[in-house]
Protein backbone atom coordinates (compact mmCIF):
# COMPACT_ATOMS: atom_id res chain seq x y z
CA UNK A 1 0.00 0.00 0.00
CA UNK A 2 1.55 3.73 -1.18
CA UNK A 3 0.66 5.70 2.36
CA UNK A 4 0.74 9.61 2.33
CA UNK A 5 3.71 11.70 3.85
CA UNK A 6 2.15 12.20 7.29
CA UNK A 7 1.60 8.29 8.03
CA UNK A 8 4.75 7.64 6.41
CA UNK A 9 6.80 9.84 8.89
CA UNK A 10 4.63 8.10 11.68
CA UNK A 11 5.24 4.68 10.39
CA UNK A 12 9.44 5.85 10.21
CA UNK A 13 9.32 6.53 13.31
CA UNK A 14 7.31 3.74 14.91
CA UNK A 15 8.47 1.10 17.30
CA UNK A 16 8.17 -2.58 16.86
CA UNK A 17 4.43 -3.41 18.32
CA UNK A 18 5.65 -5.57 21.22
CA UNK A 19 3.30 -5.93 24.35
CA UNK A 20 4.75 -3.85 27.33
CA UNK A 21 6.98 -1.96 25.47
CA UNK A 22 6.64 1.78 24.67
CA UNK A 23 4.81 2.82 21.48
CA UNK A 24 7.36 5.35 20.51
CA UNK A 25 10.70 5.64 20.12
CA UNK A 26 12.57 5.89 23.20
CA UNK A 27 16.29 7.73 23.66
CA UNK A 28 19.37 5.34 24.73
CA UNK A 29 22.25 7.32 26.11
CA UNK A 30 24.75 4.87 27.01
CA UNK A 31 28.17 6.05 26.64
CA UNK A 32 29.20 2.05 27.90
CA UNK A 33 27.76 -1.49 27.48
CA UNK A 34 28.20 -5.10 28.18
CA UNK A 35 30.57 -6.56 26.06
CA UNK A 36 31.69 -10.17 25.86
CA UNK A 37 34.93 -12.03 25.93
CA UNK A 38 35.93 -11.14 22.41
CA UNK A 39 34.45 -8.10 20.84
CA UNK A 40 31.33 -8.67 18.11
CA UNK A 41 30.97 -5.81 16.23
CA UNK A 42 27.69 -6.23 15.52
CA UNK A 43 26.81 -5.80 19.33
CA UNK A 44 27.06 -2.00 20.80
CA UNK A 45 29.73 -1.42 22.75
CA UNK A 46 30.48 1.89 23.40
CA UNK A 47 29.04 5.16 22.58
CA UNK A 48 31.12 6.58 19.90
CA UNK A 49 31.15 3.71 17.88
CA UNK A 50 27.16 2.79 18.57
CA UNK A 51 23.66 3.94 19.13
CA UNK A 52 20.46 2.29 19.20
CA UNK A 53 18.54 6.01 18.78
CA UNK A 54 20.96 6.69 16.51
CA UNK A 55 19.70 3.10 14.49
CA UNK A 56 16.09 4.17 14.79
CA UNK A 57 16.88 7.52 13.33
CA UNK A 58 18.62 6.40 10.51
CA UNK A 59 16.04 3.83 9.51
CA UNK A 60 13.58 6.36 9.34
CA UNK A 61 15.86 9.33 7.60
CA UNK A 62 16.68 6.46 4.87
CA UNK A 63 13.18 5.58 4.61
CA UNK A 64 11.77 9.15 3.70
CA UNK A 65 14.58 9.76 1.59
CA UNK A 66 14.21 6.71 -0.65
CA UNK A 67 17.81 5.45 0.39
CA UNK A 68 19.31 2.33 1.54
CA UNK A 69 20.99 3.99 4.75
CA UNK A 70 21.96 7.00 6.33
CA UNK A 71 24.09 8.10 8.90
CA UNK A 72 23.60 10.92 11.38
CA UNK A 73 25.93 13.57 12.31
CA UNK A 74 25.94 16.30 15.52
CA UNK A 75 25.16 19.03 12.96
CA UNK A 76 24.09 19.56 9.25
CA UNK A 77 27.91 20.96 8.81
CA UNK A 78 29.22 18.23 10.20
CA UNK A 79 27.52 15.91 8.29
CA UNK A 80 28.51 17.88 4.95
CA UNK A 81 32.01 18.38 6.07
CA UNK A 82 32.38 14.66 7.31
CA UNK A 83 31.47 13.54 3.22
CA UNK A 84 33.34 16.33 1.39
CA UNK A 85 36.83 14.87 3.76
CA UNK A 86 35.28 11.02 2.86
CA UNK A 87 34.74 11.86 -1.16
CA UNK A 88 37.34 14.04 -2.24
CA UNK A 89 41.11 14.15 -1.78
CA UNK A 90 44.38 16.08 -3.45
CA UNK A 91 43.62 16.88 -7.04
CA UNK A 92 39.67 16.12 -7.07
CA UNK A 93 37.70 18.81 -8.37
CA UNK A 94 34.53 19.64 -6.62
CA UNK A 95 31.63 22.43 -7.63
CA UNK A 96 29.99 23.82 -4.87
CA UNK A 97 27.11 26.20 -4.70
CA UNK A 98 28.13 30.29 -5.41
CA UNK A 99 24.64 31.34 -4.09
CA UNK A 100 23.98 28.47 -1.93
CA UNK A 101 25.07 28.38 2.08
CA UNK A 102 27.84 30.50 2.75
CA UNK A 103 29.79 28.14 5.52
CA UNK A 104 29.74 25.08 2.85
CA UNK A 105 31.81 27.47 0.57
CA UNK A 106 33.92 28.69 3.21
CA UNK A 107 34.42 24.79 4.14
CA UNK A 108 35.97 24.48 0.93
CA UNK A 109 37.64 27.38 0.04
CA UNK A 110 39.37 27.49 3.07
CA UNK A 111 40.15 23.91 3.83
CA UNK A 112 39.80 21.78 1.41
CA UNK A 113 41.31 23.85 -1.17
CA UNK A 114 44.91 24.23 0.43
CA UNK A 115 44.90 20.42 0.49
CA UNK A 116 44.75 19.84 -2.96
CA UNK A 117 41.50 20.21 -3.96
CA UNK A 118 40.57 22.65 -6.86
CA UNK A 119 37.05 24.52 -6.02
CA UNK A 120 34.26 25.64 -8.50
CA UNK A 121 31.56 27.91 -7.24
CA UNK A 122 28.90 27.76 -8.96
CA UNK A 123 25.14 29.54 -9.52
CA UNK A 124 22.37 27.01 -9.35
CA UNK A 125 22.08 28.08 -13.49
CA UNK A 126 25.88 27.49 -13.94
CA UNK A 127 25.75 24.00 -12.20
CA UNK A 128 24.93 21.39 -15.18
CA UNK A 129 27.96 23.36 -17.13
CA UNK A 130 30.11 23.44 -14.27
CA UNK A 131 29.66 19.67 -13.80
CA UNK A 132 31.77 18.86 -16.97
CA UNK A 133 34.68 19.01 -15.04
CA UNK A 134 33.70 17.78 -12.31
CA UNK A 135 34.86 14.92 -10.05
CA UNK A 136 32.16 15.74 -7.25
CA UNK A 137 29.39 17.80 -7.48
CA UNK A 138 27.54 19.49 -4.35
CA UNK A 139 24.26 21.02 -5.30
CA UNK A 140 21.68 22.58 -3.13
CA UNK A 141 18.42 23.34 -4.31
CA UNK A 142 16.28 25.50 -3.78
CA UNK A 143 19.63 27.46 -2.62
CA UNK A 144 19.48 29.18 0.43
CA UNK A 145 18.66 31.99 0.83
CA UNK A 146 18.13 33.14 -2.81
CA UNK A 147 15.69 30.04 -3.35
CA UNK A 148 17.30 29.34 -7.22
CA UNK A 149 16.24 25.77 -8.73
CA UNK A 150 18.72 23.09 -9.75
CA UNK A 151 17.46 20.78 -12.38
CA UNK A 152 18.28 17.86 -10.47
CA UNK A 153 17.72 15.01 -13.76
CA UNK A 154 19.90 17.42 -16.06
CA UNK A 155 22.43 17.09 -13.73
CA UNK A 156 22.76 14.04 -12.85
CA UNK A 157 22.42 13.24 -16.51
CA UNK A 158 25.42 15.57 -16.73
CA UNK A 159 27.14 13.60 -13.94
CA UNK A 160 26.82 10.23 -14.64
CA UNK A 161 28.41 9.51 -17.76
CA UNK A 162 31.75 10.87 -16.32
CA UNK A 163 31.67 9.38 -12.97
CA UNK A 164 31.03 12.11 -11.36
CA UNK A 165 29.43 12.02 -7.60
CA UNK A 166 26.15 14.17 -7.35
CA UNK A 167 25.21 15.28 -4.16
CA UNK A 168 22.60 16.77 -3.01
CA UNK A 169 21.79 19.45 -0.03
CA UNK A 170 17.97 18.69 0.64
CA UNK A 171 17.85 20.75 3.60
CA UNK A 172 15.07 23.50 2.36
CA UNK A 173 12.98 21.30 0.62
CA UNK A 174 12.97 18.13 3.02
CA UNK A 175 12.54 14.86 1.58
CA UNK A 176 8.75 15.41 1.61
CA UNK A 177 9.35 18.30 -0.98
CA UNK A 178 11.73 16.67 -2.89
CA UNK A 179 13.34 13.18 -3.36
CA UNK A 180 16.67 13.72 -4.81
CA UNK A 181 17.87 10.55 -5.28
CA UNK A 182 15.03 9.46 -7.46
CA UNK A 183 16.00 12.23 -9.73
CA UNK A 184 19.89 10.60 -10.04
CA UNK A 185 21.46 12.43 -7.14
CA UNK A 186 24.20 9.40 -5.70
CA UNK A 187 23.74 11.14 -2.10
CA UNK A 188 21.59 13.80 -0.47
CA UNK A 189 22.87 15.89 2.77
CA UNK A 190 20.85 17.69 4.71
CA UNK A 191 20.66 19.77 8.42
CA UNK A 192 18.01 17.76 10.52
CA UNK A 193 18.10 21.07 12.74
CA UNK A 194 15.65 22.62 10.13
CA UNK A 195 11.94 21.38 9.56
CA UNK A 196 12.39 18.01 10.12
CA UNK A 197 13.00 18.09 13.88
CA UNK A 198 11.07 21.57 13.61
CA UNK A 199 11.08 23.01 17.15
CA UNK A 200 14.40 24.86 16.97
CA UNK A 201 16.05 23.07 20.36
CA UNK A 202 18.60 20.92 18.73
CA UNK A 203 21.30 20.41 16.13
CA UNK A 204 21.50 17.30 14.18
CA UNK A 205 22.26 16.08 10.21
CA UNK A 206 22.36 12.70 7.86
CA UNK A 207 24.09 11.73 4.84
CA UNK A 208 21.48 9.03 3.13
CA UNK A 209 22.60 7.12 -0.40
CA UNK A 210 22.45 4.16 -2.02
CA UNK A 211 26.38 4.46 -2.35
CA UNK A 212 27.33 1.58 0.19
CA UNK A 213 30.89 2.19 -0.45
CA UNK A 214 30.64 5.98 0.50
CA UNK A 215 28.17 5.11 3.81
CA UNK A 216 30.77 2.78 5.24
CA UNK A 217 33.39 5.17 4.68
CA UNK A 218 31.08 7.97 6.66
CA UNK A 219 30.53 5.72 9.29
CA UNK A 220 34.16 5.33 9.91
CA UNK A 221 35.22 8.95 9.64
CA UNK A 222 32.86 9.30 12.16
CA UNK A 223 33.67 7.04 14.56
CA UNK A 224 37.63 8.32 14.53
CA UNK A 225 36.73 12.23 13.92
CA UNK A 226 34.00 12.14 16.60
CA UNK A 227 31.21 14.42 15.25
CA UNK A 228 28.46 12.13 16.53
CA UNK A 229 24.72 12.93 17.35
CA UNK A 230 23.57 12.85 21.37
CA UNK A 231 21.33 10.50 22.11
CA UNK A 232 18.95 12.98 23.23
CA UNK A 233 18.92 14.65 20.05
CA UNK A 234 18.40 11.64 17.96
CA UNK A 235 15.13 11.34 20.14
CA UNK A 236 14.16 14.55 19.60
CA UNK A 237 14.62 14.30 15.92
CA UNK A 238 12.67 10.83 15.77
CA UNK A 239 9.74 12.55 17.86
CA UNK A 240 9.97 15.67 15.89
CA UNK A 241 9.07 13.61 12.43
CA UNK A 242 5.88 12.27 13.34
CA UNK A 243 4.30 15.55 13.27
CA UNK A 244 6.72 16.18 9.94
CA UNK A 245 4.00 15.85 7.31
CA UNK A 246 1.24 18.02 9.69
CA UNK A 247 4.09 21.01 10.23
CA UNK A 248 5.73 20.96 6.80
CA UNK A 249 2.10 21.08 4.82
CA UNK A 250 0.97 24.17 7.33
CA UNK A 251 4.65 25.83 6.11
CA UNK A 252 4.32 25.37 2.39
CA UNK A 253 0.87 26.34 2.31
CA UNK A 254 1.66 29.51 4.82
CA UNK A 255 4.51 30.51 2.83
CA UNK A 256 2.33 29.69 -0.37
CA UNK A 257 -0.42 32.52 0.30
CA UNK A 258 2.71 35.11 1.61
CA UNK A 259 4.47 34.66 -1.58
CA UNK A 260 1.32 35.62 -3.37
CA UNK A 261 0.94 38.62 -1.15
CA UNK A 262 4.35 40.62 -1.05
CA UNK A 263 4.58 39.83 -4.65
CA UNK A 264 2.00 42.84 -5.07
CA UNK A 265 3.05 44.92 -1.94
CA UNK A 266 4.39 48.56 -2.69
CA UNK A 267 7.14 47.92 0.55
CA UNK A 268 8.54 44.64 -1.18
CA UNK A 269 11.39 45.34 -4.05
CA UNK A 270 11.10 41.79 -5.02
CA UNK A 271 9.93 38.02 -3.94
CA UNK A 272 11.11 34.72 -5.11
CA UNK A 273 9.47 31.36 -4.17
CA UNK A 274 9.89 28.80 -5.99
CA UNK A 275 5.96 27.76 -6.01
CA UNK A 276 4.83 31.48 -7.62
CA UNK A 277 4.23 30.89 -11.27
CA UNK A 278 6.07 33.93 -12.45
CA UNK A 279 9.24 32.65 -10.48
CA UNK A 280 12.05 31.93 -12.70
CA UNK A 281 12.79 28.70 -11.17
CA UNK A 282 8.95 27.67 -11.56
CA UNK A 283 8.88 25.71 -14.34
CA UNK A 284 12.05 23.12 -13.26
CA UNK A 285 10.29 23.10 -9.55
CA UNK A 286 6.88 22.13 -10.53
CA UNK A 287 8.69 19.06 -12.38
CA UNK A 288 10.81 17.86 -9.59
CA UNK A 289 9.18 19.13 -6.55
CA UNK A 290 6.31 17.52 -5.00
CA UNK A 291 5.85 20.78 -2.46
CA UNK A 292 7.54 24.54 -2.78
CA UNK A 293 8.58 24.60 0.94
CA UNK A 294 7.92 27.05 3.59
CA UNK A 295 10.64 29.30 3.06
CA UNK A 296 10.01 33.36 1.42
CA UNK A 297 13.24 35.49 0.25
CA UNK A 298 11.91 38.91 -0.39
CA UNK A 299 13.91 41.92 -0.93
CA UNK A 300 12.62 45.43 1.51
CA UNK A 301 14.12 48.77 0.70
CA UNK A 302 16.92 48.64 3.10
CA UNK A 303 18.36 47.46 6.56
CA UNK A 304 16.20 49.67 8.33
CA UNK A 305 12.99 48.25 6.57
CA UNK A 306 13.79 44.45 7.68
CA UNK A 307 14.39 45.52 11.01
CA UNK A 308 11.81 47.96 11.45
CA UNK A 309 9.02 44.29 10.11
CA UNK A 310 10.36 42.54 12.87
CA UNK A 311 9.99 45.42 15.69
CA UNK A 312 6.46 46.08 14.89
CA UNK A 313 5.69 42.38 14.60
CA UNK A 314 3.73 40.76 17.16
CA UNK A 315 4.63 36.75 15.43
CA UNK A 316 7.72 37.48 13.80
CA UNK A 317 10.94 36.13 15.59
CA UNK A 318 13.95 37.64 14.33
CA UNK A 319 16.21 34.20 14.03
CA UNK A 320 19.21 33.02 11.66
CA UNK A 321 17.51 29.12 11.17
CA UNK A 322 14.64 28.00 9.58
CA UNK A 323 12.08 25.25 9.35
CA UNK A 324 10.38 25.75 13.01
CA UNK A 325 7.32 26.34 14.33
CA UNK A 326 7.75 30.18 14.53
CA UNK A 327 7.50 31.89 11.38
CA UNK A 328 11.18 33.72 11.89
CA UNK A 329 13.01 36.26 9.60
CA UNK A 330 16.63 36.62 8.95
CA UNK A 331 18.63 39.24 7.28
CA UNK A 332 21.10 37.16 5.23
CA UNK A 333 23.39 40.17 4.26
CA UNK A 334 24.52 39.95 8.12
CA UNK A 335 26.17 36.87 7.38
CA UNK A 336 27.72 37.49 4.54
CA UNK A 337 25.53 36.21 1.78
CA UNK A 338 26.01 37.96 -1.11
CA UNK A 339 22.51 39.79 -1.50
CA UNK A 340 20.81 43.55 -0.84
CA UNK A 341 21.19 44.69 2.70
CA UNK A 342 17.43 44.56 2.80
CA UNK A 343 17.08 41.22 2.09
CA UNK A 344 15.04 38.71 3.82
CA UNK A 345 14.76 34.90 4.00
CA UNK A 346 11.10 34.59 5.49
CA UNK A 347 10.68 30.93 7.08
CA UNK A 348 7.19 30.15 7.44
CA UNK A 349 5.48 28.50 10.95
CA UNK A 350 2.65 27.31 11.53
CA UNK A 351 0.66 30.35 12.34
CA UNK A 352 -3.19 30.22 11.48
CA UNK A 353 -2.69 31.84 7.62
CA UNK A 354 -4.87 34.26 8.11
CA UNK A 355 -3.29 35.38 11.21
CA UNK A 356 0.32 35.42 9.47
CA UNK A 357 -0.69 37.32 6.56
CA UNK A 358 -2.55 39.87 7.95
CA UNK A 359 0.02 40.33 11.20
CA UNK A 360 2.81 40.59 8.05
CA UNK A 361 0.89 43.17 6.13
CA UNK A 362 -0.11 45.37 9.50
CA UNK A 363 4.12 45.30 10.18
CA UNK A 364 4.92 46.26 6.83
CA UNK A 365 3.01 49.67 7.41
CA UNK A 366 4.08 52.26 5.33
CA UNK A 367 7.88 51.17 5.14
CA UNK A 368 9.78 51.67 1.29
CA UNK A 369 6.38 53.13 0.50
Amino acid sequence: MTYGDSTRSLKAVAAEHVPGNPVGPVPVPASAYHIGADEDDALDSYGRRHNPTWRQLEKALAHLEGAAAAVSFGSGMAAITSLLRVITEPGTTLVVPADGYYQVRAYATEYLAPRGVTVIQARCDEMCDAAGDADVVFAETPSNPGLDVVDLHRLAMQCRPRGALLVVDNTTATPLGQQPLALGADLVVASATKALAGHHDLLAGYVAGNRADVIERLGRERLLAGPILGAFEAWLVLRGLGTLGLRFDRHCQNAAALAMMLRSHPAVASVRYPGLPDDPSHGVAARQMRRFGGIVAVELADVDAVHALIGRSDLLVGATSFGGVHTSVDRRARWGDPVPPGFARISCGIEDTDDLLADIESALGGAGR
